[in-house]
């Protein structure tokens, strides 16, 4: 009885990052890019945490941000200051699926954020990264989530 009980949670939880990553937007517990402000990484050149105080819900996601201000310019235009892909890693896009990102491992390209999966992903989206843009943009927004 416990094994099945163990079992039917873990199938609960699976199902649920599962729909997660279904959404238009990647959000970790129905947060957008894991709490980080977007608008810094525009005015900052840095990844900020958000802070809860300044929260703002779009495209089914709470989006956190380091002070009103930030939050107020979110408003006013989010398809400016949101990564592209829904928050999804742009290399992943690129490759024809959708997989978590690390707010650690970004880019600013011609006024748009990129988000990728880590660190070493990010250095190998760089290398070739116009390339990486024109496929991503072309399989977005029918891309599916990595199995």
């Amino acid at each position: 009885m416990k094994k099945l009980a163990g079992s039917i949670i873990v199938l609960l939880v699976l199902s649920i990052q599962l729909q997660a990553q279904k959404s238009e937007i990647f959000a970790k517990d129905s947060v957008a890019v894991r709490g980080y402000d977007v608008v810094a990484y525009f005015t900052q050149s840095a990844p900020v945490k958000g802070n809860s105080e300044f929260v703002y819900g779009w495209k089914g996601a709470k989006w956190y941000f380091a002070n009103r201000e930030n939050q107020e310019a979110f408003k006013a235009s989010p398809e400016k200051y949101a990564p592209q892909y829904g928050g999804y890693c742009a290399y992943g896009t690129a490759g024809g699926y959708k997989a978590p990102t690390d707010p650690d491992a970004w880019t600013v390209s011609d006024g748009k954020l990129y988000l990728n999966y880590n660190k070493k992903v990010m250095d190998n989206w760089r290398k070739d990264q116009a390339n990486f843009i024109d496929k991503a943009n072309k399989n977005w927004p029918t891309v599916k989530l990595q199995e």
